[in-house]
């Protein structure tokens, strides 16, 4: 059928629609998507996702930590709508659960550290004040002793022409480095304001290991990190959680320290930190060894355990692929506190995962079939650092060179009509003009990210995408909705952030309205359409950060 009988025949039927149904046959004809689209996106139903969320965020699943019952329920519970919907398994031995093994490690108070100057005496760290430290080889003791190198930034960067660790050796040793990245208002340099990966405080965890470091110690600053330090003592005296058996190489000493700390350490070296910072920003900045050495006795904690992704697909024959992804987890049960102490994750993330399967529906549904492969992914452990989504991306089912695009949707506000998304990533990919086009059929404005220096893109699940070369992003509702000022809608994701996110005030509540679910889901759905039926291959703009990963994908 040609486009102009296909919006015809649609536009034809939409008279007696609905003017939800109405909406569709425009968007579709707009679009040029068959009818078949058009009506498969119409039939994604609020309702159907209000129940999800309602089993999800039940107490009977107890926060759904991974590891933990409460969590494999949630995970069974998935993979059976997947199985429902008539979805292939892609999981482990033919099944729809793809096993993820961990390692949990705990730093306990008898955790000592202290700086050595080679002139001078010793000084002493206070544990959680001065510094917070984790053991990444998953061991339950270990002793480090080794000289202190400053390495700036501790960034290499083959694409911006920048490299911390030039004409220095720091195998063995423990490095130094200043939490963000070189600051830049260019946009072909460290992507002006907006903060790459480079910036990230894992990055430098990362990077220190594969320069052969025996450990890291991050400088914070709270302007730099965008958080005080409060938040990093309370992060660090949780349990950390690494992927088992990935073969990354590991820092004995993963440390953050005060400022005031760095202050006397590089002042115990005859430096001023703040002209050291300063130069650390440019080009001519030289790495050096301090005579200072850092000593520490780490005990841990150490237990094992394991959780799963759930994947179900819906295969094709050609083309390329398009993955929809949304972690399932959540924070499970805090015994420390009295009362409700389930942290139930209605809305982080009942919602995304919700949308997931309303799109499995939607897909497996259709009239008209994908021409691509179509991978649904619930992930795991993404607040323990998108670890699920980690595995996936170095496990797929499809080669990442074959994915066009993941589009991944994390903790969705269950309130009314939306008339703008939060797509933050989109534009890095050559997919956004499409997106921009799909997104004004839709009425929707695209909102811009109102904080670029914090690094939001890096902290969700479609960052581990893109880690693997995939173009990835997640698709939110923006502040816009009808009826309502742009600022009711700024309170409204204020108000959640203060009083209920990642407390267990996040509940599944009868009032709530999943019609903007309904319509960012819709809105996924027709992207991920329009992605299949592209002819060009979609890919990271020039320069950017993950291109390189890409096009050797390609290559192989």
């Amino acid at each position: 059928m040609t486009h102009n009988l296909a919006a015809t025949v649609i536009l034809g039927l939409s008279a007696a629609l609905s003017s939800g149904e109405s909406l569709a046959a425009d968007v579709a004809a707009q679009l040029g998507l068959a009818p078949g689209v058009a009506f498969s996106m119409q039939g994604i139903e609020a309702r159907r996702i209000g129940e999800h969320v309602r089993f999800l965020a039940h107490d009977l699943l107890e926060g759904r930590a991974p590891g933990t019952r409460g969590g494999d329920i949630a995970a069974n519970y998935i993979a059976s709508q997947f199985a429902l919907y008539g979805l292939k398994p892609a999981g482990d031995n033919g099944g729809y659960l793809q096993k993820v093994d961990f390692v949990g490690v705990k730093t306990l108070p008898a955790t000592s550290a202290s700086l050595l100057p080679v002139q001078g005496v010793a000084m002493e760290l206070k544990l959680a004040e001065d510094y917070v430290i984790g053991n990444q080889s998953q061991t339950e003791s270990v002793d480090i002793e080794a000289p202190v190198v400053f390495v700036g930034y501790g960034i290499e960067a083959p694409e911006y022409q920048w490299n911390d660790f030039k004409g220095v050796d720091v195998k063995g040793k423990v490095v130094l480095v200043i939490v963000n990245e070189p600051p830049s208002s260019d946009a072909h340099f460290f992507n002006a304001e907006a903060l790459t990966y480079y910036g990230r405080w894992t990055y430098k965890f990362e990077e220190a290991a594969r320069q052969g470091a025996l450990g890291a110690l991050i400088i914070h600053r709270t302007d730099l990190a965008s958080y005080g330090w409060d938040v990093v003592r309370n992060s660090w005296s949780a349990e950390q959680v690494y992927l088992a058996n990935d073969n990354e190489p590991k820092l004995k000493a993963a440390a953050w320290i005060q400022l005031d700390v760095a202050r006397k350490l590089l002042s115990a070296s005859n430096l001023n930190l703040d002209e050291m910072m300063s130069a650390a920003g440019t080009r001519q900045f030289q790495a050096r060894e301090l005579p200072v050495r850092f000593k520490a006795h780490i005990i841990s904690k150490v237990r094992k355990f394991d959780s799963y992704n759930v994947l179900g697909l819906l295969p094709a024959k050609g083309g390329q692929a398009v993955v929809y992804s949304a972690h399932y987890d959540h924070l499970g049960v805090d015994p420390q506190i009295g009362g409700d102490n389930i942290y139930n994750g209605a809305v982080d993330n009942g919602t995304g995962c919700g949308i997931l399967l309303e799109l499995a529906h939607a897909f497996s549904g259709s009239a008209s079939r994908p021409p691509s492969p179509v991978l649904f992914a619930a992930v795991t452990a993404e607040e323990k650092g998108l670890l699920g989504s980690n595995y996936l991306g170095k496990h797929l089912p499809i080669s990442a060179a074959k994915i066009a695009l993941d589009l991944n949707y994390d903790a969705i506000l269950p309130t009314g009509m939306p008339q703008s998304v939060n797509v933050t990533g989109a534009e890095r990919t050559s997919f956004y003009p499409t997106l921009a086009r799909t997104a004004a059929a839709f009425g929707f404005d695209i909102q811009a990210d109102a904080e670029p220096g914090a690094g939001h893109y890096y902290r969700s699940d479609h960052f581990s995408m893109a880690r693997a070369g995939v173009p990835a992003f997640s698709i939110n509702t923006g502040v816009k909705f009808a009826g309502h000022s742009s600022e009711w809608g700024k309170a409204l994701h204020e108000e959640y952030t203060a009083k209920r996110y990642h407390r267990p005030g996040d509940k599944f509540t009868p009032d709530m309205d999943f019609t903007s679910n309904a319509a960012v889901a819709k809105f996924g759905f027709v992207l991920g359409w329009q992605a299949m039926l592209s002819k060009a291959t979609v890919n990271w703009l020039p320069g950017d950060e993950f291109e390189a990963t890409r096009v050797r994908g390609a290559q192989r």
